[in-house]
């Protein structure tokens, strides 16, 4: 009978998600679950309903202030690099790069490490703490931007961008689309790394989310609360707000509106001209294509499965490589863009 492969000894694939057998926990299941192991607090991958919640003290914070005190029966902080036994498994958090207190969840059960990575990034951020590549036999990653189109630019380039259009049109308002959880914060703190030294004005459904960063000690720029008395004085500022308030109805009286965006999408120009965005940001808080490749690398894994994003693209180059590699199809996940739109909405 042939050997299981190292993730599938591990690790099944259940109506609610990636499921540990060995330990008896889903990780981000799409519904309650009676343990969830979460990675993350963007609402693709952090949902109530769940009898318990191990995640980082700071995801615990972010789910509580989104979703409300009561988002799971029982919660249970779990710090970086300490191993947890659950079951017949044991479970170490380390960093993902992706916001604050986002992790990766190394699972070592069976005789195998597997890693599952929920969504990270490989690039400087100030905000949280950096990647860590961790060895594994088997990674599960994601690939949201998984096609070699996808090169993210340095983030304090795109930042200087937006400086030099502020130079360049003083009398214009710059209003910056952000998602409320993790972009906005990188912003805030990559414009107090390039010496930005006014207040940026924020939109209040930003307002919850930049206090609790600075509760954790995240440095930014100072922000203000825009109130609509504000907007006509507000030239040659700063304005952040989620994507969905950049409309014509809420940039009303401000002076000349030059409407920017900051997502890693914004390297396809049609979704720039879509949104109406003037000055594109590529801002990412994904791996970009060279950086999911380095990374499956760097863990020198032998397997990889891909929940969700371009999976075909990054499946077909791990298998150049002689890698055993399979797409999830993962449903609910990737969505990001639309999740969270719903949560700022709710915020506002």
């Amino acid at each position: 009978m042939a050997e299981a492969s190292a993730a599938s000894a591990v690790l099944t694939i259940t109506p609610a998600g990636l499921y540990c057998p060995a330990g008896d926990f889903h990780i981000d299941p799409t519904r309650g679950a009676p343990c969830a192991v979460v990675t993350h607090g963007h609402s693709d991958h952090a949902r109530a309903g769940s009898a318990q919640v191990l995640a980082t003290p700071a995801t615990l914070a972010i789910m509580r202030a989104r979703i409300g005190a009561n988002f799971a029966g029982s919660n249970q902080p779990i710090a970086y690099g300490e191993p947890l036994k659950i079951g017949d498994a044991r479970v170490t958090f380390f960093p993902a790069g992706h916001v604050l207190g986002s992790a990766q969840i190394l699972i070592e059960a069976q005789g195998r490490r597997v890693v599952v990575s929920g969504d990270y990034k490989r690039a400087h951020d100030p905000t949280c703490a950096a990647f860590e590549p961790i060895r594994c036999d088997a990674f599960v990653s994601e690939a949201t931007f998984g096609l070699p189109v996808f090169r993210h630019p340095v983030a304090a380039d795109e930042v200087a961008k937006l400086l030099a259009s502020l130079k360049l049109f003083p009398e214009r308002t710059h209003v910056v689309g952000a998602y409320s959880l993790g972009k906005a914060q990188r912003l805030l703190a990559l414009l107090l790394e390039a010496g930005w030294d006014r207040p940026v004005w924020v939109h209040g459904a930003m307002e919850s989310m930049v206090a609790l960063y600075r509760a954790h000690g995240v440095r930014m720029v100072e922000t203000r609360h825009i109130t609509a008395a504000d907007k006509p004085k507000l030239a040659g500022e700063i304005v952040l707000c989620p994507p969905s308030a950049a409309s014509d109805i809420w940039l009303r009286k401000m002076p000349d509106p030059l409407v920017a965006f900051a997502s890693g999408w914004m390297r396809v120009r049609a979704r720039a001209r879509q949104r109406g965005v003037e000055l594109p940001l590529v801002v990412s808080d994904h791996a970009d294509w060279p950086e999911l490749c380095a990374t499956v690398k760097d863990t020198g894994c032998s397997e990889l499965w891909v929940t969700h994003g371009a999976e075909e693209a990054l499946v077909h180059w791990a298998q150049t490589q002689g890698l055993d590699a399979r797409p999830l199809h993962m449903i609910g996940f990737g969505d990001e863009d639309d999740a969270e739109a719903s949560v700022e909405r709710a915020d506002a």
